[in-house]
């Protein structure tokens, strides 16, 4: 069935860009918490954990990701990286 309302072929057209954008948003967050996690030394673990903090807080602002939810990720990544060794 056609969409006949203009609000719904608006939406039509919305949704794929915005599922498209909110794909790359979380790829990102993954990515950079796996590099925080695979970091070999304190120093490098400290560079990538604020290259994190940054893009949580920017998904967090986007409402991609409960604010809480970032908050919690942000604490168990700062835990992990003062338990690596110098």
């Amino acid at each position: 069935m056609p969409l006949r309302h203009k609000s719904a072929q608006k939406r039509a057209r919305q949704t794929p860009k915005r599922t498209e954008r909110n794909k790359l948003y979380k790829a990102r967050v993954k990515s950079a918490v796996k590099k925080v996690l695979s970091a070999k030394t304190k120093d490098a673990a400290e560079k990538e954990l604020r290259n994190a903090v940054s893009v949580l807080d920017k998904v967090a602002a986007k409402g991609l990701i409960h604010r809480n939810n970032a908050a919690n990720r942000k604490s168990s990544l700062t835990l992990h990286v003062n338990k690596l060794a110098k």
